[in-house]
């Protein structure tokens, strides 16, 4: 038996490829904790028993945590760079130690953007485990950025020396001993980096919370259906493009019926509409084996999540990592992407119409599929990581 502490960030797109694994993990009768500032959200979706240490660290949404909606490109990297990330690492950092010193782990998981797992593992000498829930850092997400690029190192430094170990030399959202990648290259493309520590596992898919009752009834089989959905974290920011969403989708309801996850509330929602089921919240997994297109944000979980099913995607990124995932999905074949901010109906209509006929990105999307379940997921992380505890006694 080993033992695993799990070193997250308060994000849900960035706790739930973890909780399979952290499930597998449990299912071979290892010790699994978990380290997070949102105890609450860990245990929603990891289970109510889950072993959780608090960690002081900004929450999104909690004052001084709220991000301006209209920033992108450098701007947003920066914002979540200055103003949440490094912040949150070094608040995390306390209740790190707290936790490996209460829980003993034999190895730290740390999601690749919980820096203070890396450094905190790092300084005590015990192995650590990236887990990559975005592969974004993996090609190119700073490119055109020289100057942005070579900040965000110095802050990684400037982080090391204050909680980690001065000396190393690692960079905390790369492990030397082992990188957990939740996607393939057949998504992420030729820069996708190969050595002997880097697994490309695919998405990790467990079971999610039941929410409320969902409408499976309302689903019409006679015509094409699509998931529309801009995440956990964009409310703020997608009311327009919702708006514009809606109208294209009217305008072909007589073939297409479509699912729109709409968290903030910001369109109409008729209970017995027929063509459009607008609600707060969608069983996202189960709906997709149902869909013929997505449209999204291009959020890494929610793109993965389709491909997984081979459901060819529209992506509309907003900021983030989401330029990059779309860059993915389009090199890829498996979807189109549009402009966020200039979105129109006729624009995203004529999108939808081509991803719903055009063959090739559903060839596309079943080909990424195809090696998404060949890859493993979250038993192969598993695997991996017992691999990484035997080794390092």
């Amino acid at each position: 038996m080993s033992r695993f502490l799990f070193v997250v960030p308060p994000l849900t797109g960035h706790i739930n490829p973890a909780v399979g694994v952290a499930a597998r993990l449990t299912g071979h009768g290892h010790r699994v904790a978990w380290a997070c500032a949102d105890p609450a959200r860990v245990r929603r979706l990891a289970g109510a028993d889950a072993v959780v240490f608090g960690c002081a660290g900004p929450v999104p949404g909690a004052e001084g945590a709220v991000r301006p909606p209209d920033l992108r490109g450098a701007e947003a990297l920066k914002f979540l760079w200055e103003w949440y990330l490094v912040p949150l690492a070094d608040a995390m950092a306390p209740g790190v130690r707290a936790a490996v010193t209460a829980f003993r782990p034999d190895v730290v998981v740390a999601d690749q953007q919980a820096f203070a797992g890396a450094l905190v593992a790092e300084r005590l000498g015990l192995p650590w485990a990236t887990s990559a829930t975005t592969s974004a850092e993996f090609s190119g997400a700073y490119d055109g950025l020289p100057k942005v690029a070579d900040r965000l190192r110095q802050h990684l430094a400037e982080l090391r020396a204050r909680v980690g170990d001065p000396s190393g030399t690692a960079d905390p959202r790369f492990s030397p001993h082992l990188l957990l990648a939740f996607s393939t290259p057949e998504l992420i493309g030729p820069r996708a980096p190969l050595a002997r520590h880097i697994h490309y596992v695919g998405p990790s898919l467990a079971g999610r919370p039941a929410g409320p009752g969902f409408p499976w009834e309302r689903l019409d089989h006679g015509r094409a259906k699509v998931l529309v959905t801009l995440g956990t974290a964009n409310a703020d920011a997608g009311g327009r493009f919702l708006a514009e969403t809606l109208t294209a989708l009217r305008d072909r309801a007589t073939r297409v019926q479509a699912v729109i996850a709409d968290p903030g509330g910001t369109l109409p929602a008729a209970p017995d509409d027929k063509d459009v089921l607008v609600l707060p919240s969608v069983p996202q997994l189960p709906l997709l084996e149902r869909m013929d297109a997505v449209v999204c944000h291009a959020g890494h979980n929610t793109v993965c999540e389709a491909l997984w099913y081979g459901v060819p995607l529209v992506v509309a990124p907003i900021r983030d990592d989401q330029p990059v995932v779309a860059g993915q999905v389009v090199d890829s074949g498996a979807g189109v992407r549009i402009r966020f901010g200039r979105v129109t109906a006729a624009r995203l209509g004529a999108a939808l119409d081509t991803v719903l006929h055009d063959s090739a990105h559903r060839a596309a999307a079943a080909r990424i599929s195809a090696a998404f379940r060949a890859a493993g997921g979250a038993p192969t992380a598993a695997a991996h990581l017992e691999r990484l505890a035997a080794e390092s006694r």
